[in-house]
Order: C-alpha cells, then structure tokens, then sequence
C-alpha cells in the first residue's frame, strides 16, 4: 500500500481545511513545493497535490504550483483541483504530473474522463458528504451516490478512484472503513483512501481492509496528521506496509 502525502494549495500556500470548510483553513508552510520535497525525500511514494482555488472556481488557478512539484520531486504526484478541461488535464499531463484527479468534471462531463482514460493515468474523485458525492470544491450535491458514480466509470479504464469522506477530511478522527470496503467491492481499478486519519492504527485498518476477491485499497492520503506531527512520514509509510504483511 502506497502513502500519497497530500500538499493542498490555496493562494499559492500550503494549507489544510477541516471538513472542506473554506473558512475553517490553516496554513502550514509558504513553500508547498519545498514541503513536497521534504515529503517525498522522508519516504512518501506519492504527492497528492489539490488546488483548492481551482476545486472551487473550476480554473487551474495554482497551476503553477502543481507544475513546480511535478518538477521538483523525485517521486509521481497526482493533481486535481479545477480540472475541468483536456486542455488543463494535458497541461498538467505535459508538467509532469503523472494522474490527474478529476472530480466535479466527472459529474458533469463523464465522456472527459473516458476520454482521458485512453492514453492518459486518470483517477476519478469520489469526495462524498453522508454518501452523496459532492462537486465544486465540494461546496454543492451532485444527487448521486459514491457507488453510483463509482459503477458509471467501472469499465471505463479509469487508473484509480479516490474515495474521501469530507466530514471526516481534516478531523484526525479516523477513516470510513465500511465505506471504503464497499468501493473496494464495486470496481477493479485501484481505490485509494482519503479523509481521517489520525494515528498510524488507522493506517494499519485501512491496510488491512480486504474485499471479497482478496484485493486491497492501494494507497491512503495522509495530510494533517503528519503536518500537526501526530506521526513521521517514515512510520506512516511503515504502517501501511506493516498492516498488509509486506514489511
């Protein structure tokens, strides 16, 4: 299981939010790309950048930004955040980035995404509020189930789902095991976690998930846990690897 360490930007910074609530924000460091860096030099096998700004005007408002860790991290890093567009998925593609997350445009524009699929690394965010996936920075309902959406891309040849409970996101109270099962259950493309972890036990349960056919989640997102130091970049790459029998 792959630890993704997620840089969330907003105004070029790199903050976190609790519960995806804009107004509930707190800014750990000026310099997202050194903090990835950092990330990934301290053992992370993934960057999961999200522009916030973009999530929420639909504009790949700190392209830049993403750009710049795609440049400067020597491990892959998936981007999402106001990708609306081929035309903004292929600049990110042609930066570096090596998938990109899209979420609302999957709602509204699912042939995109198909589209996308066939040459390109596309993930499809399920970023879900009491089961119900959410779009716009997750700001608005789209009326449609996380396993819903999760069977409309099924067989579309997306590379991976990420799967967040938002009221969970931010909260270091720990992650929707249940939830999480059930996706795993619904596609064969890899299901990666997002959304509550706060002690490296919740690693180790969502490692330890396993759905009917043997399979695995194939990574976690872990943000403010490690920014508010509840544990090192280190002993959460070894609690993954730990919880699954493989290290």
């Amino acid at each position: 299981m792959d630890l993704y360490c997620a840089v969330d930007v907003r105004g070029g910074r790199c903050v976190r939010l609790h519960q995806g609530d804009y107004g509930a924000e707190t800014v750990y460091d000026d310099d997202p790309v050194a903090r990835a860096v950092q990330m990934a030099e301290q053992g992370a096998r993934w960057i999961h950048v999200v522009d916030l700004d973009g999530a929420r005007s639909g504009r790949p408002d700190n392209a830049g930004v993403v750009a710049a860790i795609a440049g400067a991290v020597p491990v892959p890093v998936q981007a999402g955040g106001g990708v609306r567009s081929a035309e903004t998925a292929e600049a990110w593609f042609a930066a570096g980035v090596a998938r990109v997350v899209l979420g609302t445009a999957a709602l509204r524009d699912p042939d995109l995404v198909r589209d996308l699929a066939g040459s390109h690394r596309v993930a499809v965010g399920l970023d879900a509020r009491a089961g119900e996936v959410a779009t716009d920075g997750w700001l608005e309902g789209s009326g449609q189930s996380v396993l819903e959406v999760a069977r409309n891309f099924a067989a579309d040849g997306v590379d991976a789902f990420v799967v967040t409970d938002i009221s969970r996101d931010g909260t270091l109270d720990g992650p929707d095991l249940e939830g999480l099962a059930l996706v795993l259950d619904t596609v064969s493309s890899d299901v990666i976690a997002s959304g509550g972890v706060g002690q490296l036990d919740d690693l180790r349960a969502l490692a330890g998930i396993e759905g009917r056919d043997g399979r695995r989640l194939s990574g976690a997102i872990v943000g403010t846990a490690l920014y508010e130091r509840r544990f090192t970049v280190a002993e959460a790459a070894a609690a993954l690897a730990s919880g699954c029998g493989d290290g």
